[in-house]
């Protein structure tokens, strides 16, 4: 039977909990890039509908937006927003009734200010209520010499496991871009970067586990955003290469990796439950989770075009204040989103398996 977990933001060994809960439970938690208050409610809200845990995380640009751009100091707002992001998530969370994981996402080697001004953030809160505000970060050093990556992330990670946080580390390149990491260019089935070598996962876990939880986002063919039919081949088995190889170098328990599906957006279905069984407790989702808010909006917009031109129809006088309301625009985005949430859930087997209670 699966351990039980107080509602709201966890961490530390609770995070760990609902980590080894997924990967015992044979599903995975979708992982959805937020932008602001709308987006964060959206995924609380449809986690809390489907009976679900979830995690809830913000890239750098994800968190300036959610300060205001109006801000001159780009990377203070980067902070400032992404901080106070958390603490709405710390408010809210425990009374939607689920357990949130809160995360950073992708952090190339220019964006460690970022990620250390927030670990910060995260040792002051610990001194005052005894937990870290963060879950996980994650450091994403991909693109860099493997050596710098794993000893930058092994740096990190001695700072944070203290306060009970968890870095999440990337090894292999997960193809296409993301809020400025990455590109589009290195699209393509056959290009052997978007395969993480099982050798450099086994490296992963003989520096990073005695210091502390990690997760890894191990790249087999998986990429940012959507593209069309061919371009991306998913090879899950190397998820299992890799588990299998650390298993038997290590004399671990099985699947002793928590790995990480980035770029689920647009996956084949079957290859998500294979990725799944091999040791994956987290999918990524933002494309999809993106293109469902704002075609909310559109269709919206669309269904009564006079009230976004003007406030009292020019012909008959009709006042539009009702239709053009932002709050009933928003809504509409949030229920959008919350609908295309609810494929996710049922696609990871999460429905109904929350740990809260």
């Amino acid at each position: 039977m699966s351990s039980t977990l107080k509602p709201g933001v966890v961490t530390g060994e609770d995070y760990k909990t609902l980590v080894n809960g997924a990967k015992q439970g044979h599903y995975a938690l979708p992982a959805v890039n937020v932008v602001g208050t709308n987006s964060v409610n959206a995924a609380m809200e449809s986690a809390a509908k489907n009976g679900s845990d979830i995690i809830i995380q913000f890239s750098n640009s994800g968190g300036q937006f959610f300060a205001g751009f109006g801000l001159e100091d780009s990377f203070e707002a980067k902070v400032l927003g992404t901080v106070s992001a958390a603490h709405h998530v710390h408010l809210l969370a425990e009374k939607y009734g689920i357990c949130v994981v809160l995360h950073t996402d992708h952090a190339n080697k220019a964006l460690i200010p970022w990620v250390e001004e927030l670990i910060k953030h995260s040792e002051n809160h610990f001194k005052s209520h005894g937990k870290p505000l963060f879950s996980s970060h994650m450091l994403d050093l991909s693109g860099e010499d493997i050596d710098f990556n794993l000893s930058e992330s092994k740096r990190l990670l001695e700072r944070m496991s203290k306060i009970g946080m968890s870095l999440e580390i990337e090894l292999g390149v997960t193809g296409g871009e993301e809020d400025g990491v990455g590109s589009d260019d290195d699209i393509g089935a056959d290009n052997p970067l978007l395969y993480t070598q099982p050798e450099d996962c086994l490296r992963a876990w003989e520096m990073l586990s005695p210091i502390g939880h990690f997760s890894l986002a191990a790249s087999f063919g998986n990429v940012h955003g959507v593209y069309k039919p061919g371009n991306v081949k998913l090879r899950p088995e190397i998820l299992k290469n890799s588990q299998d190889l650390i298993e038997k170098t290590c004399e671990t328990g099985s699947r002793p990796l928590d790995l990480v599906f980035h770029g689920g957006s647009g996956s084949e279905k079957e290859k998500i439950s294979t990725a799944i069984g091999y040791g994956v407790f987290k999918m990524n989702i933002d494309t999809d989770t993106q293109f469902a808010f704002s075609k909310a909006i559109g269709h919206y917009v669309n269904e009564s075009p006079k009230a976004f031109l003007h406030q009292v129809d020019p012909e008959d006088g009709t006042p539009y204040k009702k239709l053009y309301d932002p709050r009933k625009v928003l809504r509409s985005a949030e229920l959008s989103m919350i609908e295309r949430l609810d494929e996710a859930f049922i696609d990871l087997g999460s429905v109904g398996k929350s740990l809260a209670k």
